[in-house]
């Protein structure tokens, strides 16, 4: 009963909600839309790119915002879901954790991309501390993976959550790039812990 009750406000929040109704009203399949095109105002993330990476991009919103900003552009997409398709925008179903994924995108590319982008969370259990360990730890299995299908001068933008293992992803992305920044959108929740990490230059040997 309890979760029913739950899952009813959630649904009463999400009409409210300015963002959910501008996407709806928009044709975007998410709100968080919005938070990609905050990003890209911050920085710059369309400019002089021309192949882009949207890594767990499933139901697709952040990739019909890549599409509609980079209409020339390559633009990949990977998710372990299917997202339905978008015209422009090529599609790979499955896991970037197994090392054979790394093959596939830069096969499918043919190149190292210019921008990655991440918007993944790992699902919910209930427990906000164990929430936010595995979207951290997701978060920086995307700055491993982003350091092998960039390009030296490529950029990363992917989502976190301050509070456990926050300083681990920092140090980490840190080590792998010259820019680290961070970021939350104004379209984020206000009660929500997440932000962004931008990553820019990787460090060579």
């Amino acid at each position: 009963m309890k979760k029913n009750k739950s899952s009813k406000n959630w649904i009463i929040h999400q009409h409210r909600d300015q963002y959910f109704k501008q996407a709806r009203t928009s044709g975007f399949r998410s709100r968080s839309a919005y938070k990609l095109l905050e990003l890209d105002k911050k920085f710059k993330l369309f400019k002089n790119c021309k192949i882009a990476i949207d890594l767990g991009s499933y139901p697709g919103g952040w990739s019909q915002i890549l599409k509609k900003n980079l209409k020339y552009s390559k633009i990949l997409s990977i998710d372990i879901k299917k997202m339905e398709k978008i015209d422009g925008v090529e599609f790979l179903c499955c896991d970037f954790l197994k090392d054979e994924t790394k093959e596939k995108i830069l096969k499918k590319l043919n190149n190292k991309a210019d921008l990655l982008v991440s918007d993944m969370a790992a699902d919910t259990t209930g427990s906000k501390d164990l929430d936010c360990i595995r979207t951290n730890a997701l978060c920086a299995e995307v700055v491993e993976f982003s350091s092998h299908v960039i390009k030296e001068n490529g950029v990363v933008i992917a989502k976190l959550f301050n509070g456990k293992d926050f300083l681990n992803v920092k140090n980490l992305a840190e080590k792998k790039f010259h820019k680290v920044n961070f970021f939350k959108p104004e379209s984020s929740r206000d009660y929500s812990k997440e932000t962004y990490i931008h990553c820019a230059g990787i460090k060579t040997l």
